[in-house]
């Protein structure tokens, strides 16, 4: 069973919830993670300018076994 770990620009580090039978289908979801986090940057600076500046932080992700 394997599992996908986020790491964020600031260092933090998250376990995904979902658990897989394969390494493949974890980074699958890996990489998923990492465009939802790209893409929730993108709304909040297209809602808001201002108070959220566009930034190139992208997370990174690795898979651990379970």
């Amino acid at each position: 069973m394997y599992r996908a770990v986020i790491q964020y620009p600031d260092g933090t580090e998250e376990e995904s919830d979902d658990v897989f039978e394969t390494e493949a289908e974890a980074e699958n979801n890996g990489m998923y993670l990492c465009s939802c986090y790209s893409f929730g940057g993108e709304v909040l600076h297209g809602h808001n300018p201002g108070d959220y500046p566009p930034n190139d932080d992208k997370a990174d992700y690795y898979v651990i076994e379970v």
